[in-house]
């Protein structure tokens, strides 16, 4: 990789990974859920995963919404993701009928707020009690 490169992007496919990554931060925005969790393994290469569950609709709709988050993280993520880590886009009801540059937007803002370090949804640590 040349210096100053953005590190490639790898497609998610286990459904282990798409766990793991729910146990990370997550940013919801009107159109979609954004999940980033850092694997910590030295890889540099960013990881996304697109889930569009059949709520949403038919198979014509969900890969109409497939297709444009995969535009999309082509796009930003290789200046916008977090290296190292595994970015999952979930798809929501009435994600598809958004405006292209309005997802774009709801991206950008997503992945800004999820790199701040004072996140608010920073995966908490869950503790027993009462046993």
């Amino acid at each position: 990789m040349m210096p100053g490169a953005a590190p490639p992007l790898v497609v998610l496919a286990k459904r282990a990974d798409f766990l793991a990554c729910n146990r990370g931060k997550r940013q919801p925005m009107p159109g979609f859920v954004l999940l980033v969790r850092e694997r910590g393994d030295g890889d540099t290469a960013m990881r996304i995963g697109i889930t569009v569950t059949k709520k949403i609709g038919g198979a014509v709709v969900r890969n109409r919404m497939k297709r444009r988050f995969r535009v999309l993280a082509r796009e930003l993520l290789p200046r916008a993701g977090i290296a190292g880590a595994d970015h999952v886009l979930i798809g929501r009801d009435g994600g598809v009928e958004r405006d292209f540059a309005t997802l774009r937007a709801e991206l950008e803002k997503a992945l800004r707020k999820i790199a701040r370090p004072d996140h608010k949804n920073a995966p908490r640590q869950r503790t027993r009690t009462g046993r």
